[in-house]
């Protein structure tokens, strides 16, 4: 049977980019890797149709010769002419089926520990000013008894008598000599024969660690704060992993939030409006603090408050409190104030057309100073 399309065996167009061949290639390779298909032999097949797919499609000159004639113009481009160096991007998933590792340094050994995430939810406030609280993360630590050996106290793992310590073997298959993965002793080269029975010769064991966190002022949704050390134990002797907590910041009921500005609607009265004002705004910290509405103002004004918005991330100043100001127009009147209304009118103009408030898009070029 004559070999598939190469662009088919990927599951891109023929004109698809470099980036897009070297995701669709490793989104493939992941998902019928042998490692996580043992005796899957469609998946094997598969994953090594997709290697060959990219050995020709992942390098220019052989794509190009393959374009203009097909598979006749890469014979021994792939397969007997196999050549591992291109995959160095992918060493995490080709390792353990080409037996890379050694050459990547990606096997054996001391292995560092997962990363973990924990999302942390804080107030508008908090992140406007900072906060240490406490959150409880659970995680793999390394045993105790064992110091991660698995194997109980006074005992020692013995090598694997199927590797010999290699923690794989090969074979030949074709014009490829291929390693994979030990499934005796999955690939750690030794054998536990007498168990830690505090793990259960895991090496770890699952506890809910408790974390003093300090959030720094200024932090919004989405910020990371990297802790290091604090991520799942490593694997015989390596590093354990970092922790990030992932910050979540709720809204406010008065204030919105923009970068380290913030902005808020306070109501003026017609009167205070036309003949001007000092009212009352409420401030980030729950205070309050006296503004100056100027004579005439109209719905719409924007008046800054400088230094009351947020704190910078790194503490370098704060941004400002932009107030937006909104005429509250009288829905009910009594009959008296209604005169008083009545009688203003007669003495006020009409307003003109052109005299209107200034377009909303000159209103944000206020907001946005």
């Amino acid at each position: 049977m004559p070999p598939r399309d190469y662009y088919e065996v990927l599951g891109v167009p023929r004109n698809a980019s470099e980036q897009e061949i070297k995701s669709a290639y490793r989104k493939l390779a992941l998902k019928n890797h042998p490692d996580r298909n043992p005796g899957d032999k469609h998946a094997e097949e598969r994953f090594k149709e997709a290697a060959e797919a990219y050995g020709v499609l992942g390098d220019a000159d052989k794509r190009r010769r393959y374009d203009t004639y097909g598979h006749a113009g890469v014979a021994g481009a792939a397969g007997a002419g196999f050549d591992p160096t291109i995959f160095a991007d992918f060493s995490d998933i080709l390792g353990d089926f080409f037996g890379f590792g050694d050459v990547f340094g990606r096997r054996r050994g001391p292995r560092r520990g997962s990363d973990l995430r924990y999302n942390l939810d804080v107030s508008f406030e908090e992140a406007a000013f900072g906060t240490e609280t406490q959150i409880r993360i659970p995680r793999a630590e390394t045993c105790s008894t064992c110091s991660g050996s698995g194997a109980a106290p006074g005992t020692k793992p013995t090598t694997c008598p199927t590797c010999r310590g290699a923690g794989q073997v090969t074979f030949q298959q074709g014009f490829f000599s291929v390693a994979r993965t030990c499934s005796h002793c999955r690939g750690a080269g030794r054998i536990v024969t007498e168990r830690c029975k505090t793990c259960d010769g895991a090496g770890q064991l699952p506890t809910e660690r408790t974390l003093q966190i300090k959030v720094p002022p200024g932090v919004e949704t989405g910020n990371q704060l990297r802790i290091g050390g604090e991520g799942e134990a490593g694997a015989l002797g390596g590093p354990p992993g970092d922790l990030y907590v992932v910050v979540r910041v709720a809204d406010h009921a008065f204030f919105k939030r923009d970068g380290t500005n913030l902005f808020c609607e306070i109501p003026v009265s017609v009167p205070q409006a036309a003949l001007g004002a000092t009212v009352e705004v409420p401030t980030l910290d729950g205070g309050k603090t006296k503004l100056t509405v100027p004579e005439g103002a109209q719905s719409g004004t924007v008046l800054k408050l400088r230094g009351q918005g947020f704190t910078q991330l790194g503490g370098r100043g704060r941004g400002d409190l932009h107030v937006l100001v909104r005429v509250a127009v009288p829905r009910h009147l009594t009959s008296e104030q209604r005169k008083l209304f009545e009688q203003l009118a007669r003495t006020l103009p009409v307003p003109d057309l052109k005299d209107r408030e200034r377009s909303l898009l000159e209103r944000m070029k206020d907001l946005l100073g």
